[in-house]
């Protein structure tokens, strides 16, 4: 990871290296926490502009009430401190932005009431997070041998630091295994999300996406979905077994940092023609465009930020 200048802490812009929490830090024992990913691109006209600032920052207040956090900010001061952040930090070439809301130190126990709440926002330049070799050729998926949390043990909803230590082994599991990238079933079999990104398949000319029952509401998701309407691939919501995805003609990932990847193998099957189906390949260039701010439509989640 690339050091960028600043980073914000609780209304301050704190020197990189000085960015430090207690080592009794409520969160770092007991794991509630929430955060985002957003991120930002250079613009066709050499600006750079942050995509769907709003949405992201609205989930992550939403995933901090799911978790009884009390935020002390609104989305517009949180919106505007990501905003004055890339400015300070000169990341106009774009940048990825995590917020974070975490308990802080004055309180131990499971019992967080009285322990105070922070927030923090980074930001610094990152790449294609499954490589760029990936985006161009795919990736190689593994289904994981342990399934997502299931809503009935946990906030599945919330992007909760806690919920991704399910994400974190499953990762592990796939890259020791020889793959890319872990794909997680729900505790009924049905394919749930990736290790941090959402699944789709494509099938007859046709986009198939699991419902959100048992994953994050991806904005990238949304987002993918409505440029799949305008171009008039019809798309269906339904569960998916791990059988069909084998007999897929294309299927790739989508999330803020996953973008659009692209998957050319799972569990040692072959997906389609074991490349960039043609249908991927037109989305992720729809995608590339809406948040270069080439497509009209989709300018208005722009933000600016020179």
């Amino acid at each position: 990871m690339e050091k960028a200048k600043y980073i914000w802490m609780d209304g301050e812009l704190t020197p990189w290296d000085d960015a430090k929490v207690h080592v009794l830090t409520h969160t770092l024992h007991y794991g509630n926490g929430a955060i985002e990913g957003t991120k930002a691109y250079k613009t066709h006209d050499g600006r750079c502009a942050i995509f769907k600032l709003n949405e992201h920052t609205q989930r992550l207040l939403n995933s901090s009430k799911m978790t009884l956090l009390n935020v002390p900010y609104s989305v517009e001061e949180l919106n505007q401190a990501q905003i004055k952040l890339l400015q300070e930090n000169k990341l106009f070439d774009g940048a990825y932005i995590r917020p974070l809301v975490y308990l802080g130190y004055g309180v131990m126990g499971l019992y967080h009431k009285e322990a105070p709440v922070h927030v923090s926002i980074s930001s610094w330049e990152w790449g294609a997070y499954l490589g760029e070799e990936g985006l161009k050729n795919g990736i190689r998926l593994k289904i994981a041998s342990m399934t997502r949390t299931p809503n009935t043990s946990g906030m599945g909803k919330a992007k909760a630091v806690a919920n991704y230590l399910n994400s974190q082994m499953a990762k592990f599991e796939a890259i020791e295994c020889g793959y890319d990238e872990a794909l997680l079933l729900d505790d009924q079999g049905y394919v749930a999300e990736a290790s941090g990104a959402c699944f789709f398949m494509v099938r007859d000319g046709k986009l198939i996406s699991p419902p959100n029952d048992n994953s994050l509401e991806s904005i990238t998701q949304a987002t993918v979905i409505d440029l799949a309407k305008d171009m008039g691939i019809e798309v269906i919501r339904r569960r998916i077994t791990r059988e069909e995805i084998y007999i897929a003609d294309e299927a790739f990932l989508t999330g803020t940092a996953a973008e659009v990847t692209p998957i050319r193998e799972v569990d040692a099957r072959v997906i389609g023609s074991g490349s960039r189906g043609k249908i991927t390949e037109a989305l992720q260039n729809a995608y590339f465009d809406a948040v270069a701010g080439k497509n009209d439509k989709y300018v208005k989640y722009l933000t600016y930020i020179n």
